[in-house]
């Protein structure tokens, strides 16, 4: 670590870098940022910067307010949209309490938990993201909702489109930030647009994410357009999401591969599926954390409604890609509900808590769904034992409530935090008068 802190002091100098920006989340996963001088990084190093944690969602209760940002050396990196003129680079940082202990809310720290109680089992947890995120002309919003920059499909080639510009400069930012993008193209719906990240742990893969959603904003804005990664926009078009592909490895050795095994799929990796279908429900509150959230969960188009698993099953919750021969390395499962505004260090925290509880107490794996999910009766997916995900936020708040898992993983503050103020976004969602009702009723009742 010191000679991380020392390479991070030089490269400032070197760099002439004049701004250092720390970085942090709070718990419903906004970016935090405050910026400090070159001559205040050793200080921030050694003893932390202060701050007032009640004047973040979440952070602290007000009587315990006083918090430490600490700079982790190893996420330094120069951000290539403050360009020449004031060079700036930004650090994440770890937060804790005067005495030295971890903030509990932290959402970082949550996460660190998490992947620490795996390591003790052997495991390091692999994340692979795919984000998705609409372009729009901009923020504000007419009779017919937002305005998308193309009406283009998925995989279209827009000739002088706004998109293609979009993703070039975007990607190319990403690398120059040491972060590997492996695919970006035009989804389905108009000015929908997905970068895939590669694999990386999934400290690093929510690291990632956080500064992903920060150049996709900054390149938007840099080419007059808006992005947002609100799940669902645009009324009868296709939601975001963030479908993330998972893995645990034991050494270099992939835990999810069995060769000979059904799908190349090991045991350990059979009951990690299995936890994360149990426990679907309980987590859906963090992987789908506003009202929006299950516009996109029940709107259709590719988003998962219903609790199963399937081998290349596009309508399920969770998938298991097909294998490539010989790559025993890639095997791997991909969990199709979580969506792109989720906060990535408590999504991931408890996706791998869902499925370690599957590998700790051996869930059996219920028979794989093989038809289209989507076009069964109730009666027969009732049959088959698919039952659905919550249909909105407050089943969803009713399920975490009850959730030991979700209590233990995210800590008693964050657990109590995160259902207090969803409940209020559902409580004012569920008080307002919406222009369908007025639409539907005014004339005529």
């Amino acid at each position: 670590m010191d000679k991380q802190r020392d390479f991070v002091l030089r490269t400032i100098e070197e760099r002439g870098v004049k701004f250092i920006r720390l970085w942090f989340t709070d718990v419903i996963g906004t970016l935090k940022s405050v910026a400090i001088a070159p001559a205040e990084v050793e200080g921030a190093f050694a003893e932390g910067l202060g701050f007032d944690g009640s004047a973040i969602e979440g952070l602290t209760r007000s009587y315990e307010s006083d918090l430490l940002a600490h700079p982790d050396p190893t996420t330094f990196q120069t951000l290539p949209w403050r360009g020449e003129i004031d060079p700036t680079a930004r650090m994440f940082c770890d937060i804790t309490t005067p005495d030295g202990q971890p903030a509990v809310a932290d959402p970082r720290h949550v996460l660190k938990r998490s992947l620490a109680r795996a390591a003790d089992a052997g495991f390091t947890f692999y994340t692979h993201p795919e984000i998705e995120f609409y372009l729009l002309k901009s923020s504000a919003y007419g009779p017919d909702g937002p305005e998308p920059v193309d009406s283009a499909g998925y995989f279209d080639n827009v000739p002088g489109g706004t998109a293609h510009d979009f993703r070039r400069r975007s990607v190319r930012m990403l690398e120059d930030l040491g972060i590997s993008v492996e695919f970006s193209h035009h989804e389905g719906g108009p000015g929908q647009n997905e970068i895939d990240l590669r694999y990386a742990d999934a400290l690093a893969t929510a690291d990632n994410i956080m500064t992903f959603r920060t150049v996709v904003k900054e390149v938007a804005i840099e080419q007059g357009v808006y992005a947002t990664f609100m799940p669902k926009p645009l009324s009868g078009k296709p939601g975001s999401g963030m479908h993330t592909h998972m893995s645990l490895f034991e050494g270099d050795q992939n835990a999810f591969y069995e060769e000979g095994g059904q799908y190349q799929l090991s045991k350990v990796g059979r009951h990690f599926i299995a936890g994360l279908l149990r426990h679907a429900n309980e987590i859906s509150a963090v992987t789908n954390q506003f009202v929006n959230s299950y516009k996109r969960l029940w709107g259709g188009d590719e988003a998962p409604s219903f609790i199963c698993w399937g081998h290349n099953n596009r309508s399920a919750l969770v998938r298991v890609p097909m294998y490539k021969p010989n790559k025993g390395q890639s095997s791997r499962v991909e969990y199709r509900a979580l969506d792109s505004a989720a906060n990535p260090y408590l999504a991931y925290a408890l996706l791998l808590a869902a499925g370690m509880k599957g590998i700790e107490e051996e869930y059996d794996l219920p028979p794989e769904a093989e038809d289209n999910v989507w076009s069964l009766t109730d009666g027969e997916r009732r049959a088959l034992g698919y039952a659905p995900l919550p249909a909105s936020l407050d089943v969803a708040l009713e399920y975490m409530e009850e959730s030991e898992l979700v209590a233990e993983t995210l800590g008693e503050q964050v657990f109590n935090y995160v259902l207090l103020n969803k409940r209020r976004e559902w409580q004012e969602y569920r008080s307002q008068v919406t222009p369908y009702e007025l639409k539907s009723n005014l004339e005529m009742l």
